[in-house]
């Protein structure tokens, strides 16, 4: 067994194989998900994986162990994971990428800047503890660039925020110094902010299709349909995902008190430890909203997206349980049918 480096192997993977892994088994990497299964790529060769019912939930970036015959051995452990729950009304847990270094969070400088939606995903970086890259596209599109970018860089000081026109390799190529070889880096964000350019400036090549921005709302067109891993020349694997135009989170406490941390060291200073910040004498987050060192928005948002994963976090935490109990039931109806056949 070759450990396939092209595909982002690292050390943390290797801990984990036996000795017959090397003299029996393949590594492979998730490459692709599909309804009808998984695309997974060794060193060598591309092999499709059928879902089926006795498979653990995987994604795309996910190291497995195959059998001489390509069957399905094991999942390795991951060194992240990104998950949401599902859009809609539909109450399950969706996974997004795994084993995920840097994560480049993509948001357009035109009609879809919002600094609430990168709130929103550097929760989700946050939590997976992966390293978040802001990178604001259509530069050539925005003429107050630069204002916009401060705005950004002000929700964290320590945030890298990079500002790129898409289409020109001289500039994408800021982001390469996050995709060395072994690493594996994603591109997330919302449906038409660039990128699918993005990906084939840094390719080289025209891996994803694009389309062109509409006149209406100054968007671009949703071109990427599947999370697939590309090989960079660089060295690195890339990760393209549909755009999200619903990103509910879910089971990101930590990543959001990360996110807002400068909120909850506010919080800390209040008079009463069971201060609701809504007007309770010696609030220190009201004492900063009056003096403008705290934004409204920000709050705002905080106190959103704590409420939105405490929701979602129960409803699949009670769906967990729900599965939990009904898979004892089956599982006891397998018994009593068993022994009641060897009678």
């Amino acid at each position: 067994m070759i450990p396939p480096v092209t595909l982002g192997w690292q050390p943390f993977f290797q801990q984990q194989l036996a000795l017959e892994d090397y003299e029996q088994n393949k590594i492979a990497r998730i490459s692709a998900h599909h309804r009808s299964g998984y695309v997974v790529q060794t060193e060598t060769d591309t092999i499709q994986l059928p879902i089926h019912e006795s498979l653990p939930a995987m994604t795309v970036g996910d190291w497995v162990i195959l059998t001489a015959d390509n069957t399905f051995s094991r999942l390795l452990e991951r060194t992240s994971l990104f998950s949401r729950k599902a859009a809609g009304s539909k109450v399950a847990e969706q996974y997004i990428a795994a084993n995920i270094d840097t994560v480049f969070i993509v948001m357009s400088l035109n009609d879809d800047f919002n600094l609430s939606r990168v709130e929103r995903y550097l929760a989700l970086a946050n939590e997976s503890q992966v390293e978040p890259v802001i990178v604001l596209t259509k530069q050539d599109l925005c003429n107050d660039g630069e204002l916009l970018k401060a705005q950004v860089q002000a929700l964290d000081p320590m945030l890298m925020v990079e500002m790129v026109n898409a289409l020109n390799e001289t500039s994408v190529a800021r982001l390469l110094p996050w995709c060395n070889t072994g690493k594996t880096v994603a591109f997330m964000g919302s449906s038409g902010v660039g990128k699918s350019t993005l990906v084939n400036s840094l390719l080289g090549e025209s891996a994803q299709k694009t389309g062109s921005i509409r006149d209406d709302d100054s968007k671009g067109r949703h071109t990427t349909t599947g999370r697939t891993l590309l090989s960079m020349p660089s060295g690195a694997v890339l990760l393209d995902t549909p755009g999200m135009r619903e990103l509910q989170l879910a089971n990101v406490s930590q990543g959001i008190s990360e996110t807002f941390s400068d909120i909850e060291t506010l919080a800390q200073q209040c008079r009463f430890s069971d201060c609701s910040h809504q007007g309770e004498p010696g609030c220190a987050i009201q004492t900063a909203l009056d003096s403008g060192d705290l934004d409204t928005r920000r709050l705002n948002n905080y106190l959103k997206l704590q409420r939105e994963q405490a929701r979602n976090s129960a409803t699949l935490a009670e769906l967990r349980s729900h599965d939990k109990q009904l898979g004892k039931m089956y599982k006891s109806h397998q018994n009593d049918a068993r022994s009641r056949k060897n009678k």
